[in-house]
This record gives C-alpha cells, structure tokens and sequence, in this order.
C-alpha cells in the first residue's frame, strides 16, 4: 500500500516500497548527484519519486544505511551477472575442460583480469580522494600516488601541505618492487574504512526544501518537465517548490541585462526596504546596474528607514523574487547554472 506524505517510515528496508526506497537513495546520495540521476528515468518515475520525495519526512542514519547498502548489493550483483567475473569463468573452465588444463588456462588469464591496485579509488574524484587520504602516513600516500595516473597523482599531491609533499615525494623517489600482499593490505585497510565512512550517514529529512534543492541543481529542461508534471496533480506543492528553489540572495546570480529588467518593475521604496538584510556582494551588483544617481538614492532610503520588522523585508524580497522568476519564465532573464547559459545566442 503506497506511504501517506510525511507518514512516519517503518525501521527495516525491506518494510519500504520500492518508490520510497528511491526517494531516501535521492536524499543519501546528495542533491547534485540525485539531479543526475533524474535524468535517467522516465516522466512518470520522476514525478512519482520527486511527490514521494517531498513528503518524505525525517529519514533515521539506520534506515539510510540500509536503503544504501541493499542499492549497493544489487548494483554489484547486477554487474556481475551482465559482465561475469573470474570465479564464473573458472566455474565455466572446471565444467568445460581437464581439471588440469582449465588450471592453467585459468592462471593465464588470471593476471590479464586481476584487478588494478586500489582500483576503488580510481574513480574518485580528486577532492573527494584528497580528503580522504590527507590524514594517511606518507607512505601509504606515496603507495597509493604510484597506482594513480599521473595526472591525478599531481592533484593529490598538490593539495597536501608542503611539508608532507616532500615526505611523499622522498618516499616516491626511493621506493622499490613493493610486496603484493603489503599492498594488498594496505589496500583491504582502506577500503574498509572507506565503507565504514560512507555507512556513517547522518540522518536526512527529505521534504520540500530537499525537492527544491535537487531541482535547483537540475537543468533547466528537467527542472520545467517536473514541474509541469507535479501542477497537474498538485499545484500548491509547486508553488511551494518554487518559492524555495530560487530566494533572494540568489539574485546575484542573475546576468547583467535581466538585474536592468528586474530594476523597471521594482519601486524604490520596495527595493531599499528587501536590500535592508541583503549581502554586500548582492548589494553591489544591484547598484552596479543603475545610474549613480538612483544607487545614492536608494542607499538615503536605506540608512533613514530606521528598524523594520524582518516579516516586512522578507514580503518585498519575495515579490522582487516572483518578478525575477516571471521574466526568467519569459526569457528575459538569465540565472547563471541553470541552464540559460546554452540558450543564449552568439
């Protein structure tokens, strides 16, 4: 039976549908990566992930955990029946020819297919490597570098401090032929404690500010799709979307010619009254884009207003940011990373 919004979650994984099972992996995964992964499914998927998503509630580490780790053992067990692996062609080998024959053809190709060492940290991205093994001793770092590309290698090693740059760069320089098995354990070691960091989630919510956050990080094709899908069923749950997705202070990430846009429809009293609590960076691109003249008079109505209550700032901020998200709808503004960047013409 489908989970009620914000409906409290049963303890165990194997109590959840698989639709709220996606919805905590979206959550654990982080919103960026849960913006790619939007992108791989159906319509439909989307709408019914993004609605579950958003009443999802509070998400205990322990439930997250296990909601990981099954997502893990059916990804592993799904590669593994679509590429086979060296134990299911022994398998294949023993059944197929003389025991003695499929021993040694099987060690011919053992070392063809042996896997690379630390090869669970090839895919890492760099800064995420880098965090990971900045604390490790600098001989450890020194072997781990050595089965790294170069380029990632001087990444690494370009972010460590300097004075472990030079332990690890001597340790490079002297090292020797390396035991297998040192390496081997080594690698085991840090394989481990990196799936024991990644089990230690911290407990999430999902919700509508998380569905907010995703679709902020989604391009703007994905984002509009979604959208269009959800008002059908549930406008007010799109509004409410759509008043988190995009605030205030955000505005500075609008280009030059939709601020000058923005500005026309504003009022200047309304405009003081929404900069009273905005960033200096904000402030400066405002008045960057108006005369001298209306920057000084705004900033006169500023410094005279004297204390206004934080409900009254945040009203004129919010209608300044509905103006921003109508033009954008129009095309007459551009929010830098959302998309409008490919849309432009040259």
């Amino acid at each position: 039976m489908a989970r009620k919004p914000n409906q409290p979650l049963p303890d165990r994984s194997k109590e959840l549908e698989g639709l709220s099972k996606a919805a905590i992996l979206l959550l654990a995964v982080g919103p960026g990566h849960a913006a790619k992964l939007l992108k791989h499914l159906r319509q439909q998927q989307v709408e019914e992930v993004t609605r579950e998503l958003a009443g999802l509630g509070r998400v205990r580490d322990s439930l997250q955990a296990e909601v990981v780790s099954e997502f893990y053992d059916v990804s592993i067990a799904t590669k593994y029946a679509n590429e086979g692996n060296l134990g299911y062609a022994k398998e294949l080998l023993l059944n197929s020819l003389d025991a003695g024959i499929a021993e040694r053809v099987l060690g011919q190709i053992q070392t063809q297919v042996q896997k690379t060492p630390f090869s669970f940290l090839q895919r890492a991205e760099s800064e995420n490597l880098l965090t990971f093994i900045q604390d490790e001793h600098p001989q450890t770092i020194a072997l781990i570098l050595c089965h790294l590309s170069h380029h990632k290698a001087s990444e690494i090693l370009v972010g460590l401090p300097m004075q472990k740059q030079l332990e690890v760069i001597k340790r490079i320089a002297n090292m020797e032929q390396t035991n297998p098995e040192v390496i081997r354990e080594v690698e085991q070691g840090l394989e481990s404690r990196l799936s024991s960091m990644l089990m230690q989630a911290t407990e999430k919510a999902g919700g509508v500010p998380t569905v907010a956050e995703i679709l902020n990080l989604a391009d703007r094709a994905t984002e509009k799709s979604i959208m269009e899908g959800l008002e059908a069923d549930d406008p007010d749950l799109v509004e409410e979307i759509r008043r988190l997705m995009f605030v205030f202070e955000d505005i500075k990430l609008v280009n030059d010619k939709g601020i000058q846009a923005v500005l026309k429809e504003v009022e200047n009293d309304e405009l003081a009254l929404a900069l009273k609590t905005a960033s200096d960076e904000l402030k400066e691109k405002i008045f960057a884009n108006m005369s001298e003249r209306a920057g000084n008079l705004i900033k006169e109505d500023m410094e005279f207003m004297g204390p206004v209550r934080v409900s009254d700032v945040e009203a004129s901020q919010q209608r300044i940011v509905d103006i921003v998200r109508r033009l954008e709808e129009a095309g007459d503004v551009i929010i830098e990373g959302r998309g409008g960047e490919s849309e432009m013409l040259v």
